[in-house]
């Protein structure tokens, strides 16, 4: 994996992390009514969606299980659809999808280092 690919990859665990900051503890009902914090988190959304796109083939062939284009295609659909997207949808990715790709991410980061330290 490149250099590049290993600091994509840490910016991506941040911006992770800034939505995990951000919806805190705040239920499905709380976020459709709270059109900042909405906005906050598809913007969380996209930019972690364009991080993903500059991920080279190399690394996304040695990691398959990371839904790579997904991420990229959910990344699109808040940039260019924000009217028509169903909030349910951002919430759940916030709330389910962020945890398991930063897990995954995380794991992949992890073997890194512990490949360099040898």
């Amino acid at each position: 994996m490149s250099r590049r690919d290993k600091i994509i990859l840490q910016k991506v665990i941040a911006e992770i992390d800034i939505g995990f900051d951000m919806l805190g503890e705040v239920g499905l009902e709380q976020f459709l009514i709270d059109e900042k914090l909405k906005r906050a988190i598809c913007m969380t959304v996209i930019n972690i969606g364009e991080l993903i796109k500059n991920i080279t083939d190399e690394t996304r062939n040695i990691y398959p299980l990371i839904p790579w284009k997904a991420i990229a295609g959910m990344r699109d659909l808040t940039a260019h659809k924000y009217q028509t997207l169903r909030m349910e949808d951002v919430y759940n990715t916030a709330k389910i999808d962020f945890p398991e790709l930063r897990q995954e991410l995380q794991k992949i980061l992890d073997t890194l280092d512990k490949n360099t330290e040898q």
